[in-house]
């Protein structure tokens, strides 16, 4: 019965961002633009050698990702505090986690509408040929989605209640996110070309271990962080 509470709170956070995310649209419109426009930098800055291009695909969209999902998350407590909201969502019965998991899912369902975006842009632009290990593929972006929002929407509500949120959440975000976006490069790296030194079993597990141990901490961090 707790579970169940607790689900439909998460629910009801998730539904409520997503709802005020689809109603202003300028947020994930701004968002998916820097996306697309980092790609096309990489892609200008490489020059027409395809080989160079081809081989610096992985890492050009996991960077596009990563800046823009810094919007995103930064975004994720904004309307609350901008309304004085936060503290009555706090002080609502129910253990403080679904709060967390709420805008977690959000975050989800909004980073991965970005990285579809991003993912079409650098098909086109990179001349990236889908490879047969697409399912596998598919679950390294699900992986590295994952350990980013995770990460992302955590330290996001650390840097809440700071006046300089734009500035402390890259600067405590990145660094954490380091091995979790190096092992989803190889990774994609690895099944693009592919995977002839069998790497990407390595580097995929690798990235299911961060995500659940960012998952376990994070979610058992969230009270005292969003107190802080």
């Amino acid at each position: 019965m707790a579970f169940r509470d607790e689900w439909l709170r998460a629910r009801a956070v998730a539904w409520k961002d997503l709802m005020a995310e689809r109603r202003s649209k300028a947020g994930f419109n701004s968002v998916a633009a820097l996306g697309v426009t980092i790609l096309v930098l990489f892609g200008f800055a490489l020059g027409p050698d395809a080989e160079a291009i081809r081989a610096a695909a992985p890492g050009a969209l996991w960077l596009a990702a990563l800046f823009a999902g810094v919007l995103a998350f930064n975004r994720s407590y904004q309307v609350e505090l901008d309304g004085g909201a936060l503290e009555p969502l706090l002080m609502y019965p129910g253990a403080r986690r679904s709060i967390f998991a709420g805008k977690l899912l959000a975050n989800f369902v909004f980073v991965f509408l970005l990285l579809v975006i991003v993912i079409a842009v650098s098909l086109v632009l990179f001349h990236i040929t889908v490879p047969s290990t697409w399912p596998r593929l598919l679950l390294v972006v699900l992986l590295g989605e994952v350990g980013l929002v995770t990460l992302g929407t955590f330290y996001a509500a650390m840097a809440s209640r700071s006046r300089a949120r734009e500035v402390l959440l890259p600067l405590l975000l990145f660094p954490m996110l380091v091995p979790v976006l190096l092992a989803a490069m190889q990774a994609t790296k690895a099944l693009l070309v592919g995977d002839v030194m069998h790497d990407a079993g390595a580097w995929t597990s690798l990235l299911v271990a961060y995500d659940v141990i960012f998952l376990i901490s994070t979610f058992l961090a969230f009270d005292y962080v969003i107190e802080a």
